[in-house]
């Protein structure tokens, strides 16, 4: 059970003093009247089982970035549904009779996509097969697609992302980045945000592509968004998928359920949006 005087939350990652999550986190809690605390601790996959056991009763929570997902998942006593169809796990829930474990990054990606008017596809694309992949791939099962491109330097790297799919119900094909590309309505672009692509490469994607969502935030534009730009498609960087990704943390560090909403959710919202984006 949570300690009653469980107050303290922390995100952890390396790095992660990029992070913005304790702007987003310190705005709903403001909201929400919790005098709660929400720190980063730079915390690599080696040190991270010493730094859990050594946390005391006041930690609530904590939310995990990369490259810890994988490490959480295996700490959690408890996983909730996408955690176990992803592997990863970002959120844990403190317990002293087993931390739980959840994936809010799959949540987060299928709201982020109905805030911009994408909640309804039959296929689409992601480039990159590394561990947000795994998460993309699960949301846009839940949107409907039954075809998934992965656009990858490895098509080795696909068959965990394939396995994945079958379980959903979800055709995922492996393209390699010289394939000549067909065209779908949606590409969700899972690359690290300095990565490089050659030019020729961007730009078939982007005249192929349908809406970029690109999950980087922090390295603006990429070298995806700026070739959607040269066709003059339309490229949504990351943001939402942070904002409402970190909302679903706040319902688990409040209630412990992703899906119950928060008291007045709206304000907390909107306060969470504004710490980050100015709106």
């Amino acid at each position: 059970m949570l300690t009653l005087d469980a107050s303290r939350l922390e995100v952890w990652g390396d790095p992660v003093g990029h992070s913005r999550s304790p702007q987003l986190h310190a705005a709903a809690y403001a909201v929400l009247g919790r005098n709660w605390t929400y720190s980063r601790r730079q915390v690599g996959e080696r040190g991270f089982a010493a730094e859990l056991a050594g946390l005391s009763g006041q930690f609530r929570g904590l939310s995990l970035t990369m490259p810890l997902k994988g490490v959480a998942f295996e700490a959690a006593a408890r996983r909730d549904r996408n955690s176990e169809l992803t592997g990863a796990v970002n959120t844990l829930l403190l317990d002293t009779s087993g931390h739980r474990g959840f994936n809010t990054d799959v949540g987060g990606l299928v709201r982020a996509l109905a805030e911009v008017e994408v909640d309804r596809a039959e296929s689409a694309r992601i480039v990159g097969a590394g561990a947000t992949a795994t998460s993309a791939l699960v949301a846009l099962a839940g949107i409907g697609v039954t075809r998934v491109e992965v656009v990858a330097r490895r098509p080795s790297a696909v068959e965990a992302l394939a396995r994945i799919g079958e379980k959903q119900g979800l055709q995922v094909v492996a393209v390699p980045f010289s394939h000549p590309f067909g065209s779908v309505p949606l590409t969700i672009a899972t690359l690290p945000g300095d990565a490089a692509v050659p030019p020729d490469v961007a730009d078939a994607l982007a005249s192929s592509g349908g809406t970029l969502f690109d999950v980087v935030y922090g390295h603006w534009p990429t070298a995806l968004s700026a070739a959607w730009e040269r066709v003059e498609a339309r490229a949504v960087s990351g943001l939402a998928m942070l904002l409402h990704q970190a909302l679903l943390q706040v319902r688990v560090f409040v209630g412990g359920d992703p899906e119950a909403s928060l008291p007045d959710e709206a304000a907390v919202l909107a306060a969470m949006r504004s710490s980050i984006m100015g709106d």
